[in-house]
């Protein structure tokens, strides 16, 4: 049983900020900043690829939910809404999860870059596209 499964089941304490009978909502132990949030379903899938897109759907009608309210409540000036999928995109508990980190200016010390490089776009496009 994974430590979100075992959260879940209330086996390990936690600070609940939403649930119902699909999702549970967590502040995050790290709070990366102020109210640093992970959503879950409840049931268990390792990703987002496993998850069926109705409890997708409904996960994420509640994170955007709750990130509207973090960031009123808390008074950020936004937020980003965060899925890692994978060890190599970051993931560390394979339990699907939604971070929401509310940010209160571009000082905070979170630093989401993207670079640009140079791929071959037709082969790149025909590959997806199939």
């Amino acid at each position: 049983m994974c430590i979100f499964c075992k959260i879940i089941a209330k086996e390990i304490p936690s600070n609940i900020v939403y649930e119902d009978d699909e999702v549970l909502a967590i502040l995050d132990l790290a709070q990366t900043t102020k109210g640093h949030t992970l959503v879950m379903p409840k049931e268990h899938y390792s990703d987002i690829t496993e998850i069926p897109f109705e409890k997708l759907s409904h996960l994420m009608d509640v994170t955007r939910t709750l990130a509207q309210r973090i960031n009123d409540r808390l008074h950020a000036n936004g937020f980003n809404i965060l899925i890692n999928t994978k060890e190599a995109a970051g993931q560390t508990v394979m339990h699907m999860h939604v971070h929401i980190i509310p940010r209160y200016d571009e000082n905070d010390g979170i630093k989401i870059e993207f670079s640009e490089n140079k791929f071959d776009m037709q082969s790149i496009l025909e590959l997806i596209k199939g």
